[in-house]
């Protein structure tokens, strides 16, 4: 008895502790889902540790982003799009164009997510009712409508933040998970030494090239999205001028807690599948990493993290596109009113896609979807260089010459990316 006393006070302080991250655990529970388990245990099983370069750079471009557009408001109080309309020339269409490509992107990544949940969701029923083994499209399809459904019902009466916190639960457990099994299973450090060349790696995947997989790590580390949902995250803590340093600080612990728990799952899989011969091509081998440490439980275990991580990723990616209309007309998002409630319902239907035509391939659907993502990123690095270098805009405040240098590349390696995916899907299926 007590024991127990003396533990449960801990347990809560560790929750809160995780709980009262600034808006960086937000950025680390929409980047940490589905699509990059799912990218980083593909990559991990098939290429070993040959695009640790490739995390490395996304994780360093994600943190100066997150950390400039969190500044921006800040300094200037007004979100991304409306700022993008109102101070750039031409703004309003690249503003729409952003709109479009990252609600297309997040679309992809909502049918992918969906797609992987509903399937892991049978896996799971399949173990218990071995009768469901003949009807695997129509319960997939049957458990991705009820997700649906049940999720859109959720977002009419404002829960959102509520499955926030249970999104950054849910995503530590995963990452507690990958960490641990470093120290069962790990690649040799010369390969994670060599994995900082970069390379585009050969691939042995019938629908899947090396130049997809480094767009598709891109995409979901480095991903738009984060950075156009930071000024709302932002201003919702209330943060002003005197708040600037907590900003950095909050900006510089996201991107290295992406980088160490995508790069502890990578290397996980690397360990346990790569020097095997066994790349993961269905959901049921993306629980192997997970064998050394829980044995026959491995499979409920991991399940049950990456279904948690997928189900919490699928309100941001059916938030994102009422927000950043929202943020184009206004800066203010309206749960309540009727476009809050169309447009959510078109995600939903779109959503359906992916289990509905995709459903026997759901690792191609997240990685193709995650693909897509990087196309826009070009415009999004582009349009805060402008803003951030404004004077007027900036209220006298100077973008530091580093911070200028890191954007800079940062625009030039998306530019990159962009061009490598669009070459690789073109390569395999055009």
């Amino acid at each position: 008895m007590e024991l127990t006393k003396l533990k449960t006070p801990l347990i809560k302080r560790i929750i809160t502790a995780i709980l009262a991250f600034g808006p960086g655990i937000f950025a680390i529970g929409y980047t940490i889902g589905t699509g990059s388990v799912t990218s980083m245990i593909k990559a991990g099983s098939a290429y070993g540790m040959e695009l640790t370069w490739v995390l490395l750079l996304s994780c360093l471009f994600s943190g100066i982003l997150i950390f400039v557009y969190g500044n921006y408001t800040i300094i200037t109080g007004e979100t991304a799009l409306f700022s993008f309309k109102k101070y750039i020339r031409g703004g309003k269409i690249l503003a729409i164009l952003i709109v479009l490509g990252i609600s297309f992107g997040q679309w992809g990544s909502l049918m992918g997510i969906l797609t992987i949940s509903s399937n892991m969701l049978y896996e799971i029923l399949v173990l218990n009712f071995e009768g469901l083994n003949g009807y695997q499209y129509e319960t997939v399809l049957a458990i991705a409508i009820a997700i649906v459904g049940v999720f859109y019902a959720l977002m009419l009466v404002g829960k959102y933040s509520f499955f926030e916190k249970i999104l950054v639960i849910f995503v530590s457990f995963m990452g507690v998970s990958f960490i641990l099994s470093l120290f069962f299973i790990h690649p040799l450090p010369l390969e994670v030494l060599n994995g900082l060349i970069p390379k585009i790696p050969e691939s042995q995947d019938p629908n899947v090239s090396g130049k997809m997989m480094v767009a598709a790590f891109v995409g979901t580390t480095m991903a738009a999205a984060t950075f156009l949902s930071r000024p709302l995250f932002v201003k919702g803590k209330n943060w002003g001028i005197k708040d600037l340093g907590r900003q950095r600080k909050d900006a510089i612990s996201a991107s290295i807690l992406v980088f160490i728990i995508s790069g502890a799952i990578m290397a996980v899989a690397c360990g346990a599948l790569y020097h095997q011969g066994t790349p993961v091509n269905n959901v049921l081998d993306m629980a192997k990493p997970l064998e050394p440490i829980a044995g026959n439980f491995a499979v409920t275990v991991f399940l049950f993290g990456t279904l948690s991580a997928g189900l919490s990723s699928i309100f941001p990616c059916l938030l994102i596109a009422p927000l950043l209309v929202a943020d184009y007309q206004s800066g203010t998002l309206d749960t309540n009113s009727n476009q809050f409630r169309i447009i959510t319902a078109i995600a939903c239907l779109v959503a359906l896609i992916g289990p509905a035509f995709f459903g026997g391939k759901p690792i191609l659907v997240q990685i193709l979807s995650q693909i897509f993502n990087v196309f826009v990123l070009p415009l999004v690095v582009l349009c805060i260089i402008l803003l951030v270098n404004n004077k007027k805009v900036m209220k006298g405040y100077k973008t530091k010459l580093m911070v200028n240098i890191g954007l800079f590349a940062a625009l030039f390696f998306s530019c990159l990316i962009s061009y490598a995916g669009a070459m690789g899907v073109i390569e395999k299926y055009l």
